[in-house]
């Protein structure tokens, strides 16, 4: 039914749990293939993908081309694009396979679904970002891509899928869907705070939406992409 598309570059320390949190939903037959679409990885992310079964596609760098590549191969009326890095919470099936019927009995109208943003850190500050995720979903319509995203084919093809962006190209395809044809899901996709630790919380956040704002008006995704590296 759902075919999983993961993009990934040297993802070896995290695909691994994000693929065994899969498991269970290809065992009930929820999930029919993952695809690993790789942009280059020079560790061991292509091992990693070949043991689990995973279809491996290869493709140029950045995320959009990637997601691309990934959807022209598969094969499920139900496309989940999912971040190398985040790890569904167990039972996301049973939620996800309820509404996917929902969409398509026709009881909802053609509408993707995200699911609910948390971090992989017990601290203070992630429930702070986890809070403000939480606004900019349920209230703007406006999750991004480390939600993980689960489309109806149909929906998909039809607002033209990703394009070929190295940047927001989840927001890039949620504009395109609009705001009533977007849910979020109860069920958790727990993001690593990697980044987070890394880079400072204040100083992460404070990017990220500096990046969004430039987007929405109008300034070039190359200049975007200097301010976000």
């Amino acid at each position: 039914m759902i075919s999983v598309v993961i993009p990934t570059l040297n993802a070896e320390a995290s695909l691994g749990e994000t693929l065994n949190a899969l498991i269970p939903a290809a065992v009930e037959g929820v999930v029919r293939e993952v695809i690993i679409v790789d942009g280059g990885s020079s560790d061991h992310t292509l091992k990693i993908a070949d043991a689990s079964g995973a279809t491996i596609v290869h493709a140029p760098s950045g995320r959009g081309a990637q997601l691309m590549a990934g959807a022209k191969t598969a094969k499920g009326t139900w496309l989940l694009f999912l971040h190398a890095d985040t790890v569904l919470e167990a039972g996301w099936s049973r939620e996800a396979a309820v509404f996917m019927e929902r969409v398509d009995r026709g009881k909802l109208q053609p509408t993707a679904a995200a699911f609910r943003f948390a971090l992989d850190d017990h601290s203070w500050q992630p429930r702070l970002v986890e809070a403000g995720v939480a606004f900019r979903s349920s209230v703007l319509k406006l999750p991004y891509g480390d939600q993980g995203l689960l489309i109806q084919r149909a929906l998909h093809d039809e607002v033209g899928g990703f394009h070929a962006l190295p940047l927001m190209e989840d927001v890039d395809l949620v504009r395109r869907l609009g705001r009533r044809r977007i849910v979020t899901l109860r069920t958790a996709a727990v993001t690593s705070a990697v980044r987070y630790r890394r880079d400072g919380y204040a100083l992460r956040v404070l990017r990220n939406l500096t990046c969004l704002m430039l987007y929405r008006l109008g300034v070039p995704i190359d200049t975007i992409m200097r301010i976000y590296r």
